[in-house]
C-alpha cells in the first residue's frame, strides 16, 4: 500500500512540476515595421513550459477591439489566467497567443482606402514572418489560427477570408461585420472628409471589405479550408451583421460553428467565449 502511495505522490509531483514551469506574459514588446515606418508593440502569452522545452508550438493570434490595444486581452481579458486554465484542465493544446497592436498611428486592421496606411500588409508581410522567426512556432496552416473580438473579430473574418491558406482556424467574436450598401459606404467618407484619391479602386475596395461581397465572391473551397466559429450575445449591437453572414455561409454551404448566448458587447462576454476558442482552434491543431 505503501509504495502505491509513493508511486502515486511522484506522478502528481512530477505532473505538478511540469505545470509548475509557469506561462508567461510580456505586454510591451515591440518590432520594427518598414511598411509603416515605425516600431509596433506586441503582446505574447508562452505557455507553461516554454522556457525550459526545445519544442515548437502552434500559435493563437488574437486580436484586440477598438480603443484597446495590444494589452487589452491581458489587462482586460485575463488571457494568462484562462488559458492556464484550459491548458490545466485538458482543453486546450499548449499554445502561443499572439496580441498585436492595431491602435497605434490610425485605428484599424485593414490597409487605408488610399493604401497609404497599409496594416494589412504589414501584418502578413513583416509582423508574422517576424513572430514566426522570432520564437519557436509551427510556421504553417495547420498549427496558426486567428480569433478577435469586434473589430478584431472584423480583422479576423476578413484576414481569414484574404488569407484562407494562412489559418486553420478562425474565430470572430461580436465581429464588427456592417454590410452597408456602397452608397452608404461613399456617403460615409464623404461625411468623414477622407478624401479617395484614386475614385476607380473604391468599389473593389467596398467589396473587399464587406462581408457579405466576401462570402459572394470566394472560392467556396478555400473558404471550407478554414474552420469557423463565431459567438455574439443575444444583446449586442452587432448581432445582425454575425447573424448575416451566419445565413449566408449556411446557404453557400461553408461548415462553421454559430453562438447566440446571453450577453452583450462586453469583457465578461469575452471571458466566456475565450475558454471556447482555446479548445475549438486546439481541435485543429490536433487534427490528422
Amino acid at each position: 500500500m505503501k509504495h502505491k502511495l509513493t508511486l502515486a505522490l511522484v506522478a502528481f509531483l512530477i505532473g505538478f512540476s511540469a505545470f509548475a514551469q509557469e506561462s508567461k506574459v510580456f505586454d510591451n514588446l515591440s518590432l520594427p515595421s518598414k511598411i509603416l515606418s515605425m516600431d509596433r508593440k506586441f503582446a505574447i502569452y508562452l505557455p507553461p513550459g516554454y522556457e525550459s522545452s526545445q519544442r515548437s508550438y502552434p500559435v493563437l493570434y488574437l486580436l484586440h477591439g477598438g480603443g484597446d490595444d495590444q494589452t487589452g486581452w491581458v489587462q482586460f481579458g485575463e488571457v494568462q489566467h484562462i488559458a492556464d486554465k484550459a491548458i490545466r484542465e485538458g482543453i486546450a493544446t499548449p499554445m502561443i497567443i499572439v496580441m498585436p497592436d492595431a491602435n497605434t498611428g490610425r485605428r484599424g486592421y485593414f490597409n487605408d482606402v488610399n493604401n497609404e496606411w497599409r496594416y494589412e500588409d504589414f501584418f502578413f508581410e513583416e509582423f508574422i514572418p517576424e513572430i514566426e522567426k522570432r520564437y519557436r512556432i509551427k510556421a504553417e496552416k495547420r498549427f496558426r489560427a486567428i480569433a478577435g473580438l469586434s473589430m478584431g473579430g472584423g480583422g479576423t473574418f476578413f484576414y481569414a477570408m484574404h488569407h484562407p491558406e494562412m489559418f486553420s482556424a478562425a474565430c470572430p467574436l461580436s465581429a464588427a461585420l456592417r454590410n452597408i450598401s456602397f452608397e452608404d459606404y461613399k456617403k460615409g467618407l464623404a461625411e468623414n472628409k477622407v478624401e479617395v484619391k484614386n475614385p476607380s479602386t473604391l468599389e473593389a475596395y467596398y467589396q473587399r471589405h464587406n462581408a457579405l461581397q466576401q462570402i459572394a465572391a470566394n472560392d467556396p473551397k478555400d473558404m471550407k479550408s478554414v474552420r469557423w466559429f463565431f459567438d455574439c450575445g443575444d444583446d449586442d449591437f452587432l448581432y445582425e451583421g454575425n447573424s448575416l453572414v451566419h445565413i449566408e455561409l449556411r446557404k453557400k454551404e461553408i461548415p462553421h460553428e454559430f453562438r447566440i448566448r446571453d450577453g452583450g458587447h462586453t469583457w465578461g462576454y469575452w471571458r466566456t467565449s475565450l475558454p471556447d476558442v482555446l479548445s475549438f482552434v486546439s481541435e485543429g491543431f490536433h487534427q490528422r
